[in-house]
């Protein structure tokens, strides 16, 4: 009859979905999620449901669900309608039409239940020793740089920053539960100079100043392979360099050259990796009032020339991810960045994969 679907036209569908190139099919045929599971049920908790009740959703459909969200910059109500909606979603998801999909309500306390238990640093390590696994060791040395993550702006008045820089809650604010929820008392502004353009008639203009509202997502990648080894996450006051001594560098790669510019020299910081067998090559600074030395202008453009491959790490992210926060307080920007670096892995080993014809 007419319009009446055939019994082998939901799986062409699929099909044709597979030859355009569905991305969540290469997730499917390339990544085993089920190594996600112990780690999964572990921070979960589940009961053994002696009691009875509905039996929870699979963990590692619910991850993946956020793997789809932070590949598509998904809300949990926006997630909802598209799980509901997508062909390629319910397959890589392993749903049926007739299957009941999660609401955003699960699917947010899912995620909560993650950040509460601090699961995505071990979710990160599992897929990490996937990748080496798989054979994409960590060599040729590592790049370390950090990246602006923009969340919901406060418009909090000059006491209100004042206690919360000195970590106290506002007098206005105690007592007032459901504020307290919409106020991120954890990221922080900052400054983004631009450089100056050249004006016609050979003048330039003052630098530009732009303010940021957000956190920080510090990350050090191999050289080799491009895949991020080590990451954190601050506010977006934090100073770039600190982070260098704080667990940012990876000691299992089978290099010890680190690449990072400018922001990363300090005594501190050569002290510290020389003590720890790294080789430093971080950008040398511009003496302060004298011109660059040639040698050290050559020295530095070298640098540039492999430090630039961290670059598309954060245009990917911030690009065709379209990473940014929306949750309140450093423990769910935390998770939220977490999972980005994660995806964005999972991406990266996609594409080493179908570059050497093994997907």
């Amino acid at each position: 009859m007419r319009g009446q679907p055939g019994f082998f036209d939901v799986e062409d569908r699929l099909q044709r979905l597979s030859d355009l190139g569905d991305q969540l099919d290469a997730f499917a045929r390339v990544v085993d999620f089920e190594m996600f599971r112990p780690e999964l049920e572990a921070a979960l908790c589940y009961s053994d449901r002696a009691k009875g009740g509905r039996p929870p959703f699979d963990p590692v459909m619910m991850f993946k669900i956020l793997v789809i969200q932070a590949s598509n910059t998904l809300s949990d109500d926006r997630a909802e309608f598209l799980i509901n909606d997508r062909l390629s979603f319910m397959r890589f998801l392993g749903l049926g039409l007739a299957d009941k999909a999660p609401d955003a309500k699960t699917i947010w306390f899912f995620r909560e239940r993650l950040t509460t238990a601090g699961a995505i640093e071990g979710l990160f390590a599992r897929f990490d020793q996937a990748v080496r696994a798989a054979g994409y060791i960590p060599m040729s040395g590592q790049i370390v740089d950090a990246s602006l993550i923009s969340a919901p702006k406060q418009r909090n008045s000059d006491g209100e920053k004042a206690d919360i820089k000195a970590g106290r809650v506002p007098e206005a604010w105690q007592g007032h539960p459901a504020k307290l929820r919409q106020k991120d008392r954890d990221a922080r502004w900052t400054l983004v100079f631009g450089k100056a353009r050249e004006r016609e008639d050979g003048t330039r203009h003052a630098d530009i100043a732009i303010p940021v509202f957000g956190y920080k997502n510090h990350i050090s990648i191999d050289r080799r392979h491009g895949f991020i080894r080590k990451w954190d996450v601050t506010d977006a006051a934090a100073h770039d360099g600190a982070m260098l001594r704080q667990g940012l560098l990876d000691r299992s790669n089978t290099a010890s050259t680190v690449w990072a510019d400018s922001a990363y020299r300090s005594k501190a910081n050569e002290a510290f990796m020389d003590a720890h067998g790294f080789k430093s090559e971080v950008h040398r600074r511009k003496p302060k009032g004298r011109p660059m030395a040639p040698n050290v202008r050559r020295g530095n453009a070298a640098r540039s020339a492999v430090r630039a491959a961290v670059e598309p790490v954060f245009s990917h992210q911030k690009g065709a991810m379209a990473l940014t926060v929306r949750t309140v307080g450093i423990a769910r920007a935390k998770a939220k960045i977490g999972l980005a670096n994660l995806t964005y892995n999972i991406r990266r080993l996609v594409f080493h994969e179908h570059r050497a014809g093994l997907a």
